[in-house]
């Protein structure tokens, strides 16, 4: 089993737990090396990196950068990267600017059918209210009783095609990779199954043509294991990284105990032939 959980959010974005608490969960849960990535924004490494310290545990900085890609949201995950570097610090915020007028806008939809009064039920669950999102809007959703759990709400309500969705505008993918390259850190596709699920999930052809450009445009990892993935797709997106000479990546995707795929720690081994990506990062500390 791999020590390793490189993609997983705090309350900053999206998660439920405070920086610390995520990160005193993965300790518990045997994580030896562990990278913080919020939602374009990396106001909790700080935090995360201190509490890291305390398990003597490997802290990566990191990022989720969202994205807009021909029709669809793409995420690219940052590892290693620099957070004080200028146009990654600018760039998320160009990102994150947008967020609260799509709110605006994801309310007035659902209150047209006829569900009122989201938007501050949403910002509720929003511990920065810099970062709303629809998992906020998902959490009241559930609160308020219109649906089961969170994964119900985006199905009948917050996807392509259904009242509460609200198409955006996010970076674009050069721009993505640009921050995080010049940040020297290393761009990974992040959970690439997903994009290929869904009445709107692209094909093989379409995802070929996707990792041609990320790889193009300095693209270095994908992630194969993680937690949205099945098994078959381990091996699957091993193999795309096999094609495309890209490193493997792996994490839980972890949001809270109660709404994850998977729980932080203990994520299945790379198929075989994988070329972990902290090789990027450890290769140039034996360099300096």
């Amino acid at each position: 089993m791999l020590d390793y959980d490189l993609h997983c959010h705090s309350n900053i974005s999206d998660g439920t737990l405070t920086p610390t608490e995520l990160v005193n969960r993965a300790a518990e849960r045997g994580v030896k090396v562990m990278a913080l990535t919020d939602h374009d924004d990396m106001d909790g490494l700080d935090e995360a990196r201190a509490a890291a310290a305390q398990h003597s545990m490997t802290f990566i900085n990191g990022v989720e950068v969202s994205v807009s890609w021909r029709t669809h949201t793409l995420h690219i995950v940052g590892l290693n990267i620099a957070p004080a570097y200028p146009p990654l610090v600018e760039g998320l915020r160009s990102v994150r600017s947008g967020r609260g007028e799509r709110a605006r806008k994801m309310s007035d939809a659902l209150a047209k059918a006829g569900i009122g009064g989201v938007l501050e039920g949403a910002y509720h669950y929003a511990g920065n209210p810099n970062m709303i999102g629809r998992t906020h809007f998902a959490r009241y959703l559930v609160e308020a009783g219109h649906c089961k759990d969170v994964k119900s709400v985006f199905n009948r309500y917050l996807v392509k095609g259904k009242p509460g969705y609200v198409p955006h505008q996010w970076a674009v993918l050069a721009d993505a990779i640009s921050w995080i390259r010049g940040s020297g850190g290393v761009a990974v596709l992040a959970h690439p199954g997903r994009y290929m699920t869904g009445r709107d999930g692209m094909g093989k052809k379409t995802m070929q043509e996707l990792l041609t450009e990320f790889v193009e445009l300095g693209g270095q990892a994908l992630e194969v294991v993680t937690g949205s993935h099945t098994p078959e797709q381990y091996a699957e997106f091993a193999r795309y990284a096999e094609e495309f000479n890209l490193l493997a990546s792996c994490g839980s995707d972890f949001h809270g105990p109660s709404e994850s795929y998977r729980d932080m720690g203990r994520l299945p081994d790379f198929p075989l032939g994988c070329r972990p990506v902290w090789e990027a990062w450890e290769a140039a500390v034996k360099v300096a």
